[in-house]
């Protein structure tokens, strides 16, 4: 099985960097350590965080964040905007670390 390679921001103490979505927690999840620390740099709310890789412990670990309801970003393009990005369940971002290349497959059969 291939992982791909991908990256969320985390604290120190365990804390994962995440938006406030409308009420709902959305954890940034980047394609390579430079596009994270780009928006590192954009976002002060970040300073205090650092790239982890999203291993698979840190997949369990991320995935009960706010009692399992937080979802994810998969950020196309850290300079623009954090809030700019693919939202992805677990289910899709366990799909996306898995297919090796770091975006979705397309396995809609209309």
């Amino acid at each position: 099985m291939v992982i791909n390679t991908l990256y969320a921001m985390q604290r120190a103490n365990g804390d994962w960097f995440a938006l406030d979505d409308h009420g709902k927690f959305r954890v940034p999840i980047f394609h390579s350590i430079r596009e994270a620390m780009i928006a590192r740099s954009r976002d002060t709310g970040m300073e205090c965080f650092k790239p982890v890789v999203l291993d698979e412990a840190a997949f369990v670990k991320l995935t009960t964040t706010d009692e399992g309801k937080a979802c994810f970003w998969l950020v196309g393009d850290p300079s623009i905007n954090l809030s700019r990005g693919r939202a992805l369940d677990h289910a899709q971002l366990a799909l996306v670390m898995h297919n090796g290349n770091g975006r979705p497959k397309d396995n809609a059969v209309e």
